[in-house]
């Protein structure tokens, strides 16, 4: 579920979110009917089933082997931020990129160890959402998408191709693909355990204002004040 990744930027985004207090209450959100129901049965989910699996695994599995799950997935990961910075123009992010996954696909055991990050090439983010908004598409209306939580008409179009052009989903083997998901699933959920202590007032607002405050974050390279809101139907008739 994408919220996930809004939970773990938590500690990060929360003063961000105390600075524009009163712009979370005026955000434009015209699909709000709908994506308040979403949200609603999104969070019973996650209640009933996944938090309490992520709980468990926290608990119960080694931190070490946590941290090699979580290593493994980002290796795999970088492919596609390789991808997202050539089609940025991030020619020495790539660079380094491709490094990190050279060094930890070999001596670093299929990424289970972050050997590149202690050779100082640090990890990117980057995904076919942000993507777009370097190459000046507007992110057009908040919406809660079903299991995967905020997003927007943009982030959602790139979920999408990222998803498609994840190396894991062409892995013949059916039940080794769906268990290295459901693993991915399960780790991301426990990280985001240690955010949920930030959350206030309304949950679905502030996780709405959390995620498009990150996301403008990101699209901007980390200069989020000069990001401009889209947030209505402006741009998508």
């Amino acid at each position: 579920m994408k919220y996930r990744s809004v939970l773990a930027s938590l500690p990060f985004m929360v003063s961000l979110t105390f600075s524009s207090t009163v712009a979370a209450q005026q955000t434009e959100d015209p699909l709000a009917p709908i994506n308040m129901r979403i949200h609603a049965f999104n969070d019973y989910m996650d209640k009933h089933l996944l938090r309490p699996v992520a709980v468990g695994y926290r608990r119960y599995m080694p931190a070490p082997v946590r941290t090699g799950v979580d290593n493994f997935f980002s290796n795999i990961d970088d492919i596609g931020v390789f991808a997202n910075n050539i089609l940025q123009g991030k020619f020495g992010d790539a660079a380094s990129d491709t490094g990190r996954i050279v060094i930890n696909t070999t001596i670093g055991i299929v990424g289970v160890l972050d050997l590149a990050s202690k050779a100082g090439l640090h990890k990117h983010n980057e995904d076919f959402g942000q993507t777009l908004g370097a190459w000046g598409i507007k992110s057009g209306p908040y919406i809660v998408i079903p299991f995967f939580g905020p997003s927007t008409f943009r982030d959602a179009f790139g979920l999408g191709v990222d998803t498609a052009t994840n190396p894991l989903n062409y892995q013949d083997n059916v039940r080794l693909r769906n268990s290295a998901f459901v693993l991915d699933q399960i780790n991301r959920r426990g990280e985001a355990l240690v955010g949920e202590s930030l959350l206030m007032g309304d949950p679905y607002i502030f996780m709405r204002e959390a995620y498009l405050q990150q996301r403008a974050y990101d699209v901007s390279d980390g200069e989020a004040e000069e990001e401009e809101w889209d947030d209505g139907w402006e741009g998508w008739d």
